[in-house]
């Protein structure tokens, strides 16, 4: 992110108030913006130049060319280590990593063999999307990140194949009941084995803590660029275990909060659509129509999911272990680096 860019003078966070959701929703639209993508590796050398220009103090005020060349920064960097996120795995390329997955584990009359081959694609996708844009000060091993792959995979498919199975012995139910649950047997496996998923991939930072840093009041951020440092300068306060439970809880549920609706939004609109004329006669349409529905709730609930919650999360310094409680900054706030 721009943050890890050389100056002193630091860089607005957003133009939009993050201490509000509506205000973080919009900020986000901007990170996952796909336009983004299009941006090569000369567009984003430039867009560093110019932000770097800005924190040495070449540039007065920001601009609208800078705040498009922030968004390209934003988007691509990953905030910690200041390093280009692989692209299918950022933010900004969720949407599309995920739509053929998504389409596969919701197309009808999947047998168990299929389930269990789109199960594994999307754990897969999952697991490389957790650890690119995890916290990085409590870097996982392969072996660890061999085991939480191995049994996030066993939880998404167990949970389908054995809802495939309970849900047509469910005779008391009506058979279109029957049929919107079998619909929904994807939802299940994949809300529960995604927030399982982000626990096994980050259980690391939960047992060895996250670096936790203090809020700098607006005169210490003054004094810190007269002397030509940035707020980076200022170094960890520590590892905090709570700080890293807090931050991957909120990033479980955020991934439920964005494959809620689009694992039950777009199979029940095909219910209804499949009950209509139009569909019933052509039935070829029925994957267009599919694909369509899961791109458009993809790109309406991102944004909203991912910004349920604050990315650099600010919390008070007592909340955590006892270490922590007098080296509070400013207002006794500590801050963190959530992930994604």
């Amino acid at each position: 992110m721009s943050a890890s860019l050389p100056g002193a003078r630091a860089l607005p966070e957003s133009q939009f108030d993050l201490s509000t959701y509506w205000g973080r929703v919009r900020h986000t639209a901007g990170i996952t913006d796909p336009r983004t993508l299009l941006v090569g590796k000369t567009g984003l050398e430039q867009a560093k130049s110019l932000l770097t220009k800005y924190k040495q103090g070449g540039i007065e005020d920001m601009s609208p060319e800078l705040w498009k060349a922030k968004k390209i920064v934003d988007s691509t960097l990953h905030p910690e280590t200041g390093e280009p996120v692989f692209l299918p795995f950022r933010m900004s390329c969720f949407v599309l990593s995920n739509l053929v997955v998504t389409v596969g584990m919701l197309t009808p009359g999947l047998g168990n063999r299929g389930t269990i081959a789109w199960q594994v694609a999307n754990q897969s996708l999952n697991v490389a999307i957790n650890y690119s844009n995890a916290n990085k000060s409590s870097p996982l091993s392969w072996r660890k990140i061999a085991e939480s792959y191995c049994l996030a995979v066993g939880a998404s498919c167990s949970v389908a194949v054995g809802l495939n199975s309970i849900v047509p012995r469910l005779k008391s139910l009506s058979p279109s009941t029957r049929l919107i649950l079998g619909r929904l047997v994807p939802f299940a496996a994949v809300a529960t084995a995604g927030a399982l998923n982000v626990f096994l991939m980050r259980g690391e930072e939960m047992r060895t803590g996250i670096d936790v840093f203090p809020v700098l009041s607006p005169a210490t951020r003054a004094a810190l660029a007269a002397e030509g440092k940035s707020e980076d300068a200022v170094g960890s306060l520590g590892k905090s275990k709570r700080a890293a439970t807090l931050a991957v809880a909120e990033t479980a549920a955020s991934r439920v909060f964005n494959s809620s609706p689009i694992m039950v939004i777009p199979p029940l609109l095909l219910v209804r659509l499949q009950r209509g004329d139009w569909l019933r006669k052509n039935p070829r349409y029925t994957t267009p129509v599919n694909l369509g529905l899961i791109l458009i709730v993809s790109y309406a609930v991102l944004p909203l999911a991912l910004a349920a919650f604050p990315q650099r999360q600010m919390v008070r310094a007592t909340s955590l272990e006892k270490e922590f409680h007098d080296q509070g900054g400013d207002g006794g706030l500590v801050a963190f680096h959530r992930g994604i």
